[in-house]
């Protein structure tokens, strides 16, 4: 049985009091050194409300022992406050008090990554959400706001950098050795947003100038050595600041935006006012050790931390309840960002398909929650695909609901209303209802329910009164803790292709209007009946164009509808859809089908792909996403009782034999691809290698020596890591293609990014070997269980992302990760929780291993030493029932 004293008691919203008391200013120095660092806070407070009902001051900290604490300058009497594991707690009786607390911390020693640690030589502060309280004593939530100023001392020859929030005010040397640098922070700001950074960093710089006149100094640090990587990330921050101006009229609001590259990360990267601190994979790249999707990825991270400057930082959150607030606002923003750098379709089905597979599986399984949790144990278990990515998609429905021009007008106003005040999720959306004059009380519902939503389309058309019908009803699943569902408000927008594939004018029943040829409409009721009239002949339905809203699509087309979609609709995601739609019927009727001979690929279907690949689409990283199959993820997602190695074989198969089928003109494209121009990362340039190299993984399929020769030669030419990287995934599982990898891992065994990629390599890797190699790598010497990203690259890739191995049928996999996860939580309880989610979906699997997944959540879940976040995951995946 869970060990339920080791949990903290829950947090929930609803019990939600404002702070007792107000902080005017907290002035923070660091006397810093790795072994020992002291921290002396001077912070001025003061009770709210009238004194007859004042209340204790309660301040925040977390494994920490006060040096000294002095009130107004004095000492204060035992019997004047009380100490306990989690806060101090003071009886004031001034109005204005100043508090002086020192505290000494163990940089060294703290392998969390939260509050103050060491990465390599450099020492750095994680503070969200609640690592402020591990370096001093404060009240430690987002609604308390307060000016900082910081003070940082330090050996000048050990850390000749040293940064925090604001601007730099002054710096001195001092007679030991040491240097100090003053930072001031103008703007009030939360706890969770202060940072530091301390060590050998160089940097590179550019300048630039708002529409206002302000000059803003814009510096990316670093290792010297990594510094010519890091010209994209420099490049990121300069476009991101220009299409905020011009697409929501927002300016930088200081003189300097500083970006600090660090090894040792829990997160992608943290958006501390003026200071973002970044894990190195979203800084760090160039063509030669980096692939598209890394540089593409680093634009998307630098805008998604920069865009908070306004969204999360000038406006914060209220608590972190309101968390998607911030993360689901500035993820919608990054999104559309990366899709006007690299096309808007081609960007909006890969935000797609990494939401169906990811955070629909959330909403499915034991871990689900709302886009606003009702109430958390461990509040870092919440950074989550619901949170983030589904919560964009909220954010996105507004948009669709109002255009973009009345988007804009309720986000001018929600900013203007409440600048330097920490807000909430029902504040945004009354901003945007009455910006737009709007009801948007139904709407509110996404932010409260859990589930996936289900639309069930029944269509009908009536040849002798020409017209055509949808029957559209909704409905969601239970989920845990919510087993009865509230409906919806859902955005549907739609359009009819004809016959012939060309748009068929929308008349609706009833309204005397201008024909549309899309439009978007609101479902609010359980059963909502759309009738469109003077329809020629029976229209095919392009349904949720755009992906207009979170949900499961379902209606009964015909395969012959779905291709004709596929190859003629204007919409990416409805042409992308369709195809996927298709082909997941056709691999579910495999992987059920008694015979072991399945029926060949339809015709029909092996035509679409062809045609698509001798297309000159304007978009080809479109037809590049249109050609691969269906994800595991997907299939798995769809299934019950699944038995996941016949799902990862009838995948595989399924593949082997599309290949075959589209041999000729595969290589016909691939070739005609294969043009040897200088790199350059652009959308057209990055779409015609994801073409060539999705035509090279379809090929390396066949197995054959023709196809080994060509993709060694493209291995061995490559002038960027896109092209090496695809010949080398292509060549990994071959027998012959042991030689190349071992040569790519001797290669840069001294650059750890790159060294990810081939650990990951082998944690995906079919052979029967893998697993044996997996754990012989955690010996690795670049291989650390304390580096985030090292333990993503092999482990987290082996057990979320390898179902052939992982789901071994002696349960093998299964062992492999509990172990891991225990070994993984001794160091870092956040990394282990995000490894415990492997498991989340054992209910779905067949009953052999289902009672062995079982059997190791509950060893786990009973040690005596596992973390309160890990115990969390492993203990919802145990007891808790979709």
């Amino acid at each position: 049985m869970s060990n339920s004293s080791a949990f903290p008691a829950p947090v929930r919203r609803l019990d939600y009091r404002p702070p007792t008391h107000s902080v005017e200013s907290v002035d923070l120095t660091f006397e810093l050194d790795p072994a020992r660092t002291r921290v002396t806070a001077r912070t001025v407070i003061s009770p709210r409300g009238p004194e007859e009902g004042r209340t204790p001051l309660r301040l925040d900290g977390r494994d920490l022992v006060p040096e000294s604490i002095r009130v107004n300058g004095r000492e204060p009497d035992p019997t004047e406050y009380t100490l306990d594991a989690e806060a101090l707690t003071l009886t004031i009786p001034e109005d204005r008090t100043v508090l002086e607390i020192v505290t000494v911390l163990e940089p060294k020693a703290n392998t969390a990554l939260t509050g103050l640690y060491l990465s390599g030589d450099t020492l750095l502060t994680q503070c969200e959400p609640e690592g402020f309280r591990r370096i001093t004593y404060y009240p430690d939530r987002p609604d308390v706001l307060a000016v900082h100023t910081c003070t940082l001392i330090a050996d000048e020859e050990t850390f000749p950098v040293l940064l925090s929030n604001g601007e730099r005010r002054e710096s001195r040397r001092l007679a030991d050795g040491r240097h100090s640098v003053t930072w001031v922070d103008p703007h009030p700001k939360p706890s969770y947003l202060f940072a530091l950074v301390a060590g050998r960093r160089g940097h590179i710089e550019t300048t630039h100038r708002t529409p206002s006149g302000r000059e803003v100094g814009v510096r990316v640090y670093a290792e010297e050595e990594a510094l010519p990587g890091c010209r994209h990330a420099l490049e990121a921050v300069r476009k991101a600041m220009v299409w905020d101006e011009e697409k929501f009229g927002l300016e930088y609001d200081l003189d300097t935006y500083t970006l600090v590259s660090v090894d040792d990360f829990n997160m992608g990267a943290m958006e501390n006012k003026g200071l973002n601190i970044f894990n190195s994979l979203y800084v760090q790249a160039d063509p030669r050790t980096a692939t598209d999707e890394d540089i593409a990825a680093i634009h998307t991270v630098v805008a998604h931390e920069y865009f908070h400057n306004w969204t999360g930082n000038r406006v914060t959150c209220r608590d972190m309840f309101q968390l998607s607030l911030k993360e689901g606002l500035a993820v919608y923003r990054d999104e559309v960002f990366t899709g006007d750098l690299l096309g808007r379709g081609v960007q909006r089905v890969r935000d797609v398909r990494a939401l169906r597979e990811r955070q629909f599986a959330e909403d499915a399984g034991p871990q689900a929650h709302p886009v606003r949790p009702d109430e958390y144990r461990e509040i870092s278990n919440f950074y989550t695909w619901t949170v983030y990515k589904k919560g964009a998609e909220v954010i996105r429905m507004l948009c669709t609901l109002f255009g973009e021009e009345g988007f804009r007008e309720g986000l001018r106003l929600y900013l203007n209303r409440h600048d330097g005040q920490a807000a909430t999720c029902d504040q945004f959306v009354t901003a945007m209802a009455e910006a737009n004059d709007a009801d948007l009380t139904q709407f509110m519902r996404w932010y409260g329910q859990a589930g996936t939503p289900v639309l069930d389309v029944e269509p009908e058309y009536d040849a002798g009164t020409r017209t055509y019908t949808l029957v559209v009803r909704q409905s969601c699943p239970p989920t845990p803790k919510q087993p009865h569902k509230e409906l919806l408000h859902v955005p549907l927008r739609l359009a009819l292709l004809g016959p012939e594939g060309r748009h068929v004018p929308l008349r609706p029943e009833g309204e005397d209007t201008t024909p549309e040829i899309e439009r978007v409409f609101e479902l609010r009721q359980p059963v909502t009946t759309l009738r469109f009239t003077d329809i020629p002949a029976r229209p095919v339905p392009s349904l949720l164009r755009g992906f207009s809203a979170p949900v499961r699509l379902r209606i009964p087309l015909t395969g012959a509808e779905r291709l004709l979609l596929a190859t003629h609709d204007d919409d990416p995601f409805v042409r992308w859809e369709s195809l996927q739609a298709y082909v997941t019927e056709l691999l579910l009727k495999r992987y059920h089908a008694e015979e072991t001979e399945p029926a060949p690929l339809p015709a029909e279907f092996i035509d679409v792909l062809r045609g698509l690949l001798r297309s000159d689409d304007p978009e080809p990283g479109l037809t590049a996403l249109m050609l691969e199959l269906p994800g595991y993820e997907t299939l798995f997602g769809v299934l019950d009782q699944t038995d996941p190695v016949k799902l990862a074989e009838v995948l595989h198969a399924t593949r082997a034999e599309l290949a075959g089928a589209l041999r000729e003109p595969l290589l016909e494209r691939y070739h005609d691809l294969d043009d040897g121009l200088p790199y350059t990362f652009d959308a057209r340039q990055v779409g015609w290698r994801a073409l060539k190299n999705t035509c090279l993984a379809h090929l390396a399929e066949l197995d054959t020596p023709e196809v080994a020769e060509l993709t060694r030669r493209q291995y061995a030419r490559a002038d960027n890591m896109t092209d090496r990287w695809a010949a080398l995934a292509a060549l990994a599982d071959r027998e012959d293609g042991e030689a190349v990898l071992e040569e790519f891992g001797r290669r840069w065994h001294d650059h750890p990014l790159v060294l990810d990629k081939w650990f990951a390599l082998h944690a995906r890797s079919r052979r029967p070997d893998t697993l044996d190699r997996v754990r012989q790598l955690t010996g690795h010497p670049m291989f650390s269980f304390g580096n985030p990203n090292r333990v993503g690259a092999l482990i987290v890739t082996f057990c979320f992302e390898n179902p052939l191995r992982f789901h071994a049928a002696d349960g093998s996999g299964y062992a492999f990760a509990a172990r891991q996860i225990a070994a993984v939580d001794r160091l870092n309880p956040q990394a282990a929780a995000r490894l415990a989610g492997c498991f989340n979906a054992w209910r779905s699997l067949e009953p052999t291993r289902r009672r062995k997944v079982l059997h190791t959540l509950r060893d786990l879940d009973s040690s005596d030493d596992l973390s309160s976040e890990t115990r969390e995951i492993v203990g919802n995946a145990v007891s808790r029932r979709p």
